[in-house]
């Protein structure tokens, strides 16, 4: 067995990895393949850019540093990669959808919002081809950013703002993005954090058209409570 240098001196780059992963999905995971699989994913997809990010199969058996640990026989990496998937698919860690170009391609989702919404873009058919072997799909038509929606619908958007409505717009999908400033403008609450309660109460309580409208009374109350503290 190869030792473990250790890890190098000077600035070295971080993964971010979801909470739930430690608390909910780590203590299910009982097989080393899908183990490495989903590690490996959050990784690569952190490491993307763009709010669509998805993982093809190719992108795992290219890399040879991850592959060759996969199985013990460099004939096995195929098949133990191919298990390791699906074991991760059925337990709904990944969003496996197909997409007929060339040939058929299987697209890899990480199961958050974004990557439902990306799945379910695909399986609507509101997909189309790039040409780029790399990112062979690109999905829907193109949305107005995070910052222009703000700016429209806000105000001049301040530095110190930016990184949270980045953070925003890589953790919740477009669709919701753009309803909670419409609701936040029905309402003439023209606050970020009033849209932000709107985004983190549809997080917890799940979207579902008419319903979600409901419910942003209860996140007028949050926005009200913040501003009272």
């Amino acid at each position: 067995m190869p030792e473990f240098p250790g890890l190098p001196e000077g600035k070295i780059s971080f993964t971010r990895i979801p909470g739930p992963f430690f608390s909910e999905l780590l203590p299910q995971i009982d097989h080393l393949g899908e183990l490495k699989v989903t590690l490996y994913a959050l990784w690569q997809l952190d490491r993307m850019g763009g709010k669509v990010r998805y993982l093809l199969e190719q992108d795992f058996l290219e890399d040879e540093t991850f592959i060759q640990g996969m199985a013990a026989s460099p004939n096995e990496t195929e098949a133990a990669l191919s298990e390791a998937l699906a074991r991760a698919v059925q337990r709904g860690t990944f969003l496996r959808a197909s997409v007929k170009l060339e040939r058929e391609l299987s697209l890899y989702f990480f199961n958050t919002p974004l990557g439902r919404s990306a799945y379910e873009a695909v399986q609507k058919g509101e997909w189309r081809p790039t040409g780029d072997a790399r990112l062979p799909v690109e999905l829907g038509p193109e949305r107005p950013s995070i910052y222009r929606l703000y700016e429209q619908n806000i105000g001049p958007m301040t530095p110190v703002l930016a990184d949270t409505l980045q953070d925003a717009e890589d953790t919740y999908p477009a669709e919701w993005i753009e309803e909670a400033f419409r609701i936040a403008v029905e309402k003439n609450v023209r606050n970020w954090r009033y849209v932000e309660a709107i985004l983190r109460r549809w997080h917890e309580r799940g979207y579902d058209g008419r319903e979600t409208r409901r419910d942003t009374e209860k996140s007028r109350q949050q926005y009200a409570d913040w501003e009272s503290d």
